[in-house]
């Protein structure tokens, strides 16, 4: 039996040895939230797959992140929390108990979360990996890494490097169906998108405001991008509750430009579904907006981006395809969810420093509207 890296202070093992990895045939990957970060988690199933190709691999992730997950050929099985079914306690233990029965060997815990602490608790036989807890929580698991910092997929990958698996590039993935991407041709052709437009998808939405840019800024720089080419059209994004959000954007273009919502905007009848909303962004030429999910969707369908960050950093994909746009101030970034300058940082980026750097991300991407 021979152990793994045993000169790494960074490393915490107890179980992961040369003789327990050939023993690996079950695994389950726990991400529960939010629907960016799962979509972030696979590479780590990619990963897995390719150095365990005879495991089965299980997902635990909650009922809405799920269709993120759909198709993904990597997973034999998805545990999909919903959370209103299990609001009685000993309803909710019996719930992790039973995904604990499928006596997994491995169990790799993204998040720490109460709900994934209970199935490790239940999952005494397994090996149980993550980054590093705290003291009060080391007793769940088995083994624990420190994580590198980096972009968040290098970051959730680098717990995997005890197997040596390391990060290589590999983006997320969402795996479409054609019809999918047929169905949307069809649904994009009904609000008014012609064959001699191009399509930019628009992010405008968060429920943080200090990682939102003002809808008025939107209006702005889309106004400033149709008036260089006008036969771009925009597609405005939201999820639940944010259709007053989008009301607002339009609101703010008719302002700055009357008719402008007829000529260069796509309004949506109703909330798009998540894996609608990632074939309508696999369709545009680049899409824009804050750091939400949609912008990991871009990465994953291979289209290219350009977003607008406040209060958080290290989620831009390292490629020339994606990139961010900043105020720089000294205290950005801060990861705070409430500011005591007024979100300087957003509202002090103008769209006229914005537009700048949006031309010059267009360029160096070869992209022509």
């Amino acid at each position: 039996m021979k152990p793994i890296m045993p000169f790494d202070d960074s490393i915490h093992l107890t179980r992961i040895n040369s003789d327990s990895i050939k023993t690996i045939k079950k695994i389950l990957i726990c991400q529960q939230r939010q629907i960016g970060d799962v979509l972030l988690a696979t590479p780590v199933l990619e990963l897995l797959k390719k150095r365990f190709p005879d495991a089965e691999i299980d997902f635990f992730t909650e009922k809405k992140c799920v269709p993120i997950l759909e198709n993904n050929p990597n997973i034999h099985k998805i545990h999909a929390l919903d959370k209103k079914k299990l609001k009685h306690f000993f309803a909710a233990l019996f719930y992790y108990y039973g995904i604990a029965r499928n006596n997994y060997d491995l169990i790799v815990d993204l998040q720490q979360l109460p709900r994934i602490r209970w199935i490790n608790r239940f999952s005494r036989q397994a090996i149980r990996l993550t980054f590093t807890p705290p003291w009060y929580r080391r007793l769940l698991y088995t083994d624990w890494v420190d994580i590198q910092k980096g972009y968040a997929v290098a970051e959730k990958v680098s717990i995997l490097r005890v197997f040596d698996i390391i990060w290589q590039g590999e983006i997320p993935r969402i795996y479409l169906k054609d019809s999918e991407i047929q169905d949307v041709d069809v649904y994009l052709k009904s609000l008014g998108l012609k064959d001699n437009t191009t399509l930019i998808t628009v992010d405008s939405t968060h429920r943080r405001i200090t990682r939102r840019w003002p809808a008025e800024y939107y209006a702005k720089l889309m106004v400033l991008i149709a008036k260089k080419s006008p036969n771009m059209v925009f597609l405005p994004l939201f999820g639940p509750g944010e259709e007053k959000d989008i009301r607002e954007l339009i609101e703010h273009c008719e302002k700055l430009e009357p008719g402008f919502s007829k000529e260069n905007l796509l309004i949506t009848d109703r909330m798009l579904t998540l894996r609608e909303m990632a074939a309508c962004i696999a369709k545009a030429k680049v899409h824009i907006g804050n750091c939400s999910s949609p912008r990991h969707i871009a990465v994953a369908v291979d289209t290219p981006s350009f977003i607008v960050l406040g209060s958080n950093s290290g989620w831009t994909f390292p490629s020339i395809k994606h990139t961010d746009v900043s105020k720089g101030l000294a205290c950005q970034p801060c990861h705070s969810n409430v500011c005591p300058i007024n979100c300087k940082c957003l509202y002090d980026l103008a769209p006229e420093e914005v537009i700048s750097a949006f031309w010059e991300h267009l360029e160096n991407n070869n992209i022509s509207l």
